[in-house]
């Protein structure tokens, strides 16, 4: 058997390493594609060599363009490598486009796709990812999800229940694996930075850093809870180019940083008092931590985060994530638990899955 990943942004290769990991351990042979999607060395060459992911068989150096323009560019470069490697399946991860690029493509040439992290749904259609979700899903053939939300949603939406397998969350797969290696790294990071309690923050939605108004807000803000507690923003390229071009004034209190590895990242999110982000993942990482996390959005397509995990959605209430804030910082913040299944063996069951499927 063949398995054919493609992986095009960090989230994905997260999500990857540890099916890569269980499949070949069943001794089946794979391809990893990497679509270049992120193709800044500290957004992707960092995470492959940290997370043990063997090096892309395949990259196709995409780089960036308007979604049309990089769906397009994908889906082009994409085919020959299809035709040419000839896979058995072809596993697609999250909700970027390469995810539902890949699955195009994939439909169209009838191979069987997967796709890993299925289900999600935020109901914000205004949110690129949101269709990526949806139309990924409707043609994959095979859905993985990491929580019952996803089942739900993939249900209501017309998708056949065989279909459709609850494995649990890949990404805690790698957060657990990884874990002792990023506290190894605690000492370290503990000293570059002021003694005491700090917040981390990672924004990179166009809704908060492509307006310069916005971004400035935000900032803004960030800069009054620096006077109370260490802030540290390691800053997404996308959003260190709209500082720029909007010729927006850091404050001082807030200490931004070059974007970090993961097991750096991890190491910071599991001492952080709380969590400031806008990203998806962070929201489940830091649901499994305990640490408490304020989303910066007005909705989530992991609902489960909210309604059992350490999220609170924020939107853009400013006032409202200084409240919370403070609520947290005098130990009033709100406790979580851990989702059912994620356990660090997802990434097993979706090998056993694939493995049953082709028996």
């Amino acid at each position: 058997m063949h398995i054919l990943h493609v992986v095009g942004a960090r989230p994905n290769f997260i999500k990857a390493a540890p099916v890569a990991v269980a499949l070949a351990a069943q001794g089946v042979s794979q391809t990893i594609v990497h679509t270049g999607q992120h193709y800044d060395a500290r957004m992707s060459d960092v995470f492959f060599k940290e997370l043990g992911l063997p090096e892309p068989d395949v990259n196709l150096e995409v780089g960036s363009g308007s979604h049309a323009v990089q769906t397009a560019q994908i889906m082009q470069r994409f085919e020959p490598v299809v035709l040419e490697r000839k896979p058995d399946k072809v596993l697609v991860y999250g909700d970027v486009n390469s995810t539902v690029a890949a699955a195009l493509v994939c439909a169209k040439l009838l191979i069987p796709v997967a796709h890993v992290e299925a289900g999600l749904r935020s109901g914000d259609r205004s949110m690129p990812e949101e269709i990526n979700r949806l139309l990924t899903d409707q043609l994959a053939d095979l859905l993985f999800t990491p929580s019952t939300d996803g089942d739900d949603n993939l249900l209501r939406e017309g998708i056949l229940p065989e279909k459709i397998k609850l494995v649990g969350n890949v990404m805690i797969d790698t957060l657990i694996r990884l874990l002792p290696q990023a506290e190894a790294r605690w000492p370290r990071l503990e000293k570059e930075f002021p003694p005491g309690d700090f917040v981390l923050v990672t924004l990179h939605r166009p809704s908060n850093v492509d307006d310069p108004v916005q971004l400035s807000s935000l900032l803004a803000a960030l800069g009054r809870i620096g006077r109370e507690i260490g802030v540290l923003f390691p800053v997404h390229p996308r959003t260190r180019q709209s500082i720029a071009d909007g010729g927006i004034e850091v404050p001082h209190t807030v200490r931004l940083m070059e974007p970090q590895g993961y097991l750096d990242f991890l190491a910071l999110q599991s001492h952080a008092k709380a969590v400031i982000t806008d990203s998806g993942g962070i929201q489940e990482e830091t649901t499994f931590l305990g640490v408490p996390c304020l989303t910066l959005r007005d909705s989530t397509e992991r609902p489960i985060t909210v309604t059992i995990g350490t999220n609170i959605l924020i939107g853009g209430d400013l006032e409202r994530l200084q409240v919370e804030l403070a609520k947290i910082l005098a130990g009033q913040g709100k406790q979580g638990q851990c989702p059912p299944l994620w356990d660090g063996h997802a990434s097993e069951r979706i090998a056993k899955e694939i493995l049953l499927i082709e028996v």
